[in-house]
């Protein structure tokens, strides 16, 4: 396992170097401050998406399900649209990014936790019920983009339509100030509890006979991956399938049960997919394709390949 973990360290070394190095041409003190902002940018959204995919996973009890099974990438649409409905594209582009991020932040947090205080009361069967509500929140939601979408002017609709999907390439770097710390403090305060959440994965029956407040740990664990995914989604955007690709990967190739090195080696590959993958995107393809889709479209496959598995088992 340490043979693995050092592999892939230093492949998401390589990775960055390469991001960091490559087609790098005229003035290295600016080449190196522009580059190393988007650089700890990309590298903060990867590892928020990969800690908050595994803790989330183990929460459930099911390697298939990710974050935004709750609805939060549709929710953040929804903002933006109503934004957009409300005060207009012009008004809506010249908001401050530290307000929409923040806006963001606090929409998504606040949704999450009212959800979690509503519906978490008696273990793992309010927590299916959290999921269904999750799915059925995220059809309204749409409903009601949809709905507003055909009200607003085409050309808001064409300024719209930028802010639906991730970007890796528009990392507003001036939000990090904001953003470091809450990824910090959630990534630091899950490694923490990397111990728990491994009596957790045998189940709420055996944490709860092995002394362990499931109830309290579960809600906990979950605002943990709110504030992950909260912060991750208003930086790039809402992200479907990335999580569930790394940690596919993640479990497969360490194949362990303990969180301890499953969350380094995720982490680890969200790094060399995102980082590395931007590198080659951006200095060796010109951007004449765009990461955040061809990681969805592998995502999506190793989605459909864990569910196949999962039927024929």
């Amino acid at each position: 396992m340490a043979k693995k973990l050092t592999f892939l360290s230093i492949c998401a070394l390589l990775a960055i170097v390469a991001f960091m190095v490559l087609g790098a041409k005229g003035n290295w003190d600016f080449v190196l401050a522009f580059r190393g902002k988007k650089l700890l940018a990309l590298v903060c959204v990867a590892i928020a998406i990969a800690i908050a995919t595994i803790v989330f996973q183990t929460l459930t009890g099911n390697r298939i399900l990710t974050p935004e099974i709750m609805g939060f990438d549709v929710l953040f649409r929804l903002l933006q649209t109503a934004l957009v409905f409300g005060v207009g594209a012009m008004s809506y582009a010249l908001l401050s990014p530290e307000l929409k991020f923040l806006l963001e932040f606090g929409l998504l947090s606040g949704a999450a936790i009212l959800l979690f205080g509503v519906l978490l009361g008696n273990g793992i069967q309010d927590l299916f019920r959290m999921l269904l509500a999750g799915v059925i929140l995220g059809i309204l939601f749409r409903s009601l983009i949809s709905l507003m979408t055909r009200l607003i002017d085409p050309n808001e609709f064409a300024a719209l339509q930028s802010a639906f999907y991730a970007s890796f390439n528009r990392v507003d770097t001036s939000l990090l100030m904001v953003a470091i710390p809450m990824i910090v403090v959630s990534c630091l305060y899950a490694w923490r509890k990397r111990h728990v959440l491994d009596v957790m994965a045998l189940g709420r029956e055996q944490a709860i006979g092995l002394g362990l407040n499931y109830r309290k740990e579960l809600f906990s664990g979950l605002i943990v991956v709110t504030a992950l995914v909260a912060t991750s989604t208003a930086l790039v955007g809402p992200v479907t399938f990335f999580g569930l690709l790394v940690s596919a990967v993640a479990y497969e190739l360490v194949k362990s049960h303990q969180h301890g090195p499953v969350m380094l080696a995720a982490a680890l590959i969200a790094i060399i997919v995102l980082v590395g993958g931007q590198a080659v995107f951006e200095r060796v393809l010109g951007m004449g394709a765009t990461l955040s889709i061809v990681v969805e479209f592998v995502g999506g496959l190793v989605f459909l390949y864990l569910v196949l598995r999962r039927v024929r088992s």
